[in-house]
């Protein structure tokens, strides 16, 4: 990835100063992303619903787990990267990522999505075992464990197979749990500027586990994301902030219009 190979879009309304946590309508109104300043240049993170976001960085444009309508991608950067987490359908869509991916994208999956490609789009990604690493120009990129703890929820997720991320920009590291429970190698993290956490049940967490690890492994800064679930289990990320110490700022986001 190339600085020069993208325009990047213009900062947001966050990089103004708008307050954290702005009502949803009110952010969704104004289609706001924050940017965050970091050593090699500023971040700006793209909410875009669910689970996926992209993110402008000073090495390019960042997709992570693009599914729904290309539409909704108008107006961003072509992907440099795209990262995937696991193989459910709000994580990947393989005819979004097909719309999406152009001429030199790198793409970094699981290996389950990774078998799922096909065989012309396996040859511009990487699959990534939980444990592994690797870069993508200035980025360096650890796939971190995202599984169930619970008896009941093991079969959504289970150990072994999907990823989490940490990606390091220098010395700025984002963390991007994908779907997974406040499992201990969450909790173990260290020095993470930025933290994407879901929420939601059955399938992940509910609003206290995902607050009790981020205190522990206390972010700079954290979205609560893909907090919508089912029968009654959607978590609530205005309760979820409250619970939050002083050490992290929680960055409240219209992830669903």
């Amino acid at each position: 990835m190339t600085r020069t190979r993208r325009h990047f879009l213009a900062t947001s309304a966050a990089a103004a100063g708008a307050i954290t946590l702005l009502p949803f309508e009110v952010r969704a109104a104004a289609h706001a992303s924050d940017q965050f300043d970091t050593p090699g240049g500023p971040i700006t993170v793209h909410p875009v619903a669910h689970a996926s976001f992209v993110m402008e960085t000073p090495v390019g444009a960042i997709y992570v787990d693009p599914v729904g309508d290309p539409a909704q991608y108008e107006g961003f950067p072509a992907p440099d990267l795209i990262l995937i987490t696991h193989e459910h359908g709000d994580h990947f869509k393989l005819d979004t990522l097909q719309a999406l991916a152009g001429e030199g994208s790198k793409i970094i999956t699981n290996p389950a999505v990774f078998a799922k490609l096909p065989e012309e789009m396996q040859k511009v990604a990487t699959a990534l075992a939980n444990g592994d690493s690797d870069e993508v120009g200035a980025v360096k990129l650890e796939a971190i464990p995202a599984y169930n703890l619970t008896e009941e929820r093991r079969k959504f997720h289970p150990q072994g197979r999907d990823n989490g991320y940490v990606l390091s920009f220098e010395s700025f590291r984002i963390y991007i749990s994908g779907d997974t429970e406040d499992i201990p190698e969450m909790r173990g993290l260290k020095d993470i500027d930025l933290a994407f956490v879901c929420m939601n049940l059955p399938f992940t967490m509910d609003v206290e586990a995902a607050a009790s690890a981020v205190a522990e492994f206390a972010p700079r800064f954290v979205y609560p994301y893909h907090y919508r679930g089912r029968d009654g289990g959607t978590q609530d990320p205005e309760t979820f902030a409250k619970m939050i110490g002083a050490e992290t700022e929680v960055r409240l986001a219209p992830w669903y219009g």
